[in-house]
């Protein structure tokens, strides 16, 4: 009797020390994720899982349905189980250095992002930084222009006017429209007395100039556009608003315009990188042009139609402008602003046009570049709908 009664409460035991020790275990973990700080999120789980491969994708699968085994390759690999859980729970992947910076450097996240084309010498240390600013009364100081014949290189002559080739087609209605967001981003050859790329900012003397001269050259091919140059950086300091919250500012814009024209279809959005003149310029023909880079904004559920329009311009460029653009950059994350408006319209780019180091003339080139594919971008969309 005393044996068969031992025997009945050992199960009893056993499911008792089991249950401890389960509770002792997820306390363990707990407090191991607790004491690393780990960022086991929706977004880390993204981020790690972005990259996993068909193959690794099949062999997961195939731990429960061993069917799927049949159709991986005979010379594939099994991922590594171990790898994937420690870049999930740490978010540190071993062939992206910058997951090993990313949280302890201050301003790092600016260099977050994924590069979904490279355009030539393109990768993640020389991607756009237009994020990174200094002080609002830094750029909102008084600066000196340099150039004193910027009105000429921003007006058309008349006889520029006449020398125009007519174009065919036009949209008759604007279709396209123009802002900038930083609006007080300049050019350090155009300004006197500057050198650093925290000199490079001007009320008037800025990318406005570009985004103004692109909108003429779009009218040229005719397309319709509409230039919004309003100084974005004036209104931030009127609101005691901060840097951060230029999109913000551009938003109420862009949203006013889209209520005053329903005919808009595309929204560019148009900046200065703050890298050097070694990254941003290219010699094409022995003449020199300041580079573009293609940002989408990927919190927003338009980022895949936004990515595809930029890719389509950036091959387009490619094929007729080699070296043109240095590649279209998808952002997101902490410390990025990772919608840029784009999420208004499915029609929607941020374009990098040269520079901290580039001229207004190198830029101005880039802008006809650039009319040029955009408007063969969209003549060549119509015709394909008309038929």
């Amino acid at each position: 009797m005393k044996s068969s009664k031992t025997h009945s409460t050992a199960p009893i035991q056993n499911m008792i020390i089991m249950l401890i020790l389960s509770m002792i275990s997820i306390f363990i973990i707990i407090g191991a994720l607790t004491t690393l700080q780990t960022s086991l999120t929706s977004d880390a789980l993204k981020r790690t899982t972005y990259d996993i491969s068909v193959e690794s994708l099949f062999y997961f699968m195939s731990i429960e349905n061993h069917y799927f085994s049949e159709v991986l390759p005979a010379e594939s690999q099994n991922p590594s189980i171990g790898k994937f859980a420690f870049e999930l729970i740490t978010n540190i992947n071993f062939d992206d250095p910058r997951t090993f910076l990313g949280r302890e450097l201050p301003g790092f996240s600016f260099y977050d992002g994924t590069i979904v084309v490279a355009g030539e010498g393109s990768d993640f240390t020389n991607m756009p930084t237009s994020e990174s600013a200094p002080p609002l009364d830094v750029i909102l100081a008084e600066r000196e222009a340099a150039s004193e014949n910027l009105a000429n290189m921003n007006e058309e002559t008349s006889d520029e006017r006449n020398d125009m080739s007519a174009e065919s087609q036009s949209t008759q209605n604007k279709i396209v429209h123009i802002i900038h967001s930083h609006s007080r981003e300049s050019f350090l050859p155009e300004l006197k007395n500057a050198s650093e790329p925290d000199d490079a900012w001007h009320a008037e003397l800025n990318v406005t100039l570009v985004g103004e001269r692109l909108g003429k050259e779009l009218e040229k091919r005719g397309i319709g556009t509409e230039v919004d140059k309003t100084d974005i950086s004036g209104m931030l300091s009127e609101r005691s608003w901060s840097y951060p919250q230029s999109y913000e500012a551009s938003r109420d814009l862009i949203k006013t315009a889209m209520e005053d024209n329903q005919d808009l279809e595309f929204f560019f959005e148009i900046h200065r990188d703050a890298l050097r003149r070694d990254i941003t310029t290219v010699t094409i023909n022995g003449i020199e042009y300041a580079r573009t880079y293609f940002v989408i904004g990927k919190n927003n559920p338009n980022y895949e139609k936004n990515q595809k329009l930029a890719e389509d311009l950036h091959y387009l460029l490619e094929k007729q402008y080699p070296g043109l653009s240095r590649g279209v950059l998808v952002k997101d994350g902490t410390g990025i602003n990772g919608r840029y408006n784009q999420d208004l319209s499915e029609n929607s780019i941020l374009i990098e046009m040269g520079g901290v180091d580039n001229t207004l003339e190198e830029s101005y080139r880039t802008t006809e570049a650039l009319a040029e594919i955009i408007s063969d971008y969209y003549w060549n969309s119509a015709e394909k709908v008309n038929n």
